[in-house]
């Protein structure tokens, strides 16, 4: 099977699919409990996810102008290149390929095999059975093509808006004696002050909203990718800001602040409180149907990157991980990312695995978002079919979200931090091995 061109069969529905279906996953459910718990208090709580949202559609709206400039396989990392060089470029493909994206896999397959083993009272040795179970049948399915993978998208996320939309609708409805103090905004007195508060609570919602950046990576199957790329990442974020707001709020209606910090189980609670026992499993089944379709997403998108580098040569085996299959798809790429989050699977868990990719992330994304301004002053006449509004107001935003989540980071997980970047800058020895 030879290397061949990616075919441009994905549409707009399907892209915005996948940047909703990609982000709409395990965070909706399981860092509501985070957040609680470091915030103390559902004024703050709220606020952390109108910030997240804020920023991400902020880091979106300027994101989709580069997107629309430089519409190829490889999203972000062709971003990187166009504004920073190759050694920034292969840095960040690097941490992709080796953190990002397989930590994002193994963490969401985590959170499924356990909804499984919770469901159906397995035992907890079959936790990561199951997760890899789960990994390899996603897998299999994005070999068949980017139209099959892109279907999955699509139905994933019908399945999972819908009992989303159900819990918000009865939850809103439904009489509580729970107060939900919004005003003034607050953090709870045992929590160690505001803006730490802040940072954490942050921090925590930033995985939750991460994702949206990726359907980039596949501009190259797009069929109009400069006019698709930017409608589906704006109205992706803004429609995810929406839904995680209401969520929330139906969770801080129905649970004290005390009884949702912490509490991973939170969301069946609540679905037990507002349609009785049968209520738990069904909200788990959405769970299911969510957390399934953000794996595949993960997966679509990330098995790019690694054919993307592969056609540089940037990697070791790149003549292998550029091979397509008869559906034209970089399947070695896949397995090779796929084996890297199965390995991932035995050494963390959820939360340990998410908090280090968002370190790692975010100081890229910061970079993308300094790349817009930088693109306008050294190449001005670049086309630029879609140009980010509020010029440059909005970058500016983003940028300044970008470092405060970069160091609050460094304050509150300074360890794990390093150990993001230090598995980032393995690559640089890798790099001018390959030079």
């Amino acid at each position: 099977m030879e290397h061949r061109e990616l075919e441009r069969t994905m549409t707009f529905f399907p892209a915005l699919s996948t940047v909703m279906g990609t982000v709409i996953g395990g965070g909706v459910f399981f860092k509501a409990a985070s957040v609680s718990a470091v915030t103390g208090h559902s004024s703050l709580h709220m606020v952390s996810w109108v910030l997240g949202g804020i920023i991400s559609v902020c880091a979106g709206l300027t994101t989709a102008e580069l997107a629309a400039a430089i519409p190829e396989t490889g999203g972000m990392l062709k971003y990187i290149e166009r504004s920073y060089g190759k050694f920034a470029s292969f840095l960040l493909g690097w941490a992709q390929v080796i953190i990002y994206f397989p930590a994002s896999v193994a963490a969401l397959s985590i959170v499924f095999s356990t909804q499984i083993k919770n469901l159906f009272g397995l035992s907890e040795t079959l936790i990561i059975p199951v997760a890899i179970i789960s990994v390899l049948s996603i897998l299999c399915l994005n070999l068949l093509g980017s139209k099959v993978a892109g279907s999955l998208q699509s139905v994933s996320l019908i399945g999972k808006l819908i009992p989303l939309a159900i819990i918000v609708v009865f939850g809103l409805l439904r009489h509580t004696t729970v107060e939900v103090s919004l005003f003034p905004i607050k953090s709870g007195e045992h929590v160690g002050g505001f803006f730490p508060a802040l940072g954490a609570g942050l921090l925590a919602t930033m995985y939750a909203y991460d994702g949206w950046i990726h359907v980039g990576n596949l501009a190259g199957e797009l069929k109009n990718p400069s006019k698709d790329l930017p409608r589906t990442i704006s109205l992706g974020i803004i429609g995810i800001m929406f839904v995680y707001l209401f969520v929330n709020f139906v969770f801080l209606k129905n649970l004290s602040i005390s009884e949702l910090a912490g509490n991973e189980n939170a969301s069946m609670i609540v679905a037990q409180k507002i349609f009785g026992e049968m209520g738990g499993k069904l909200v788990t089944i959405g769970i299911l149907i969510s957390v399934y379709g953000a794996i595949n997403g993960y997966i679509m998108t990330g098995m790019r990157l690694p054919y993307a580098m592969g056609l540089n040569n940037e990697l070791p085996f790149s003549n292998y991980l550029i091979k397509l299959n008869k559906y034209k798809v970089p399947y070695v790429s896949g397995v090779f990312m796929t084996g890297i989050a199965v390995i991932m699977m035995f050494t963390g868990g959820f939360d340990l695995l998410t908090d280090m990719l968002v370190f790692v992330i975010w100081i890229f994304y910061t970079l993308v978002f300094m790349a817009v301004i930088k693109l306008r002053k050294t190449e001005p006449h670049l086309p630029r079919p879609y140009r980010v509004p509020l010029y440059p107001l909005l970058p500016i935003i983003s940028i300044l979200g970008g470092i405060f989540i970069i160091t609050m980071m460094l304050i509150n997980q300074f360890s794990l931090a390093m150990v993001g970047l230090g598995l980032t800058l393995i690559g640089a020895p890798v790099y001018y091995f390959k030079s």
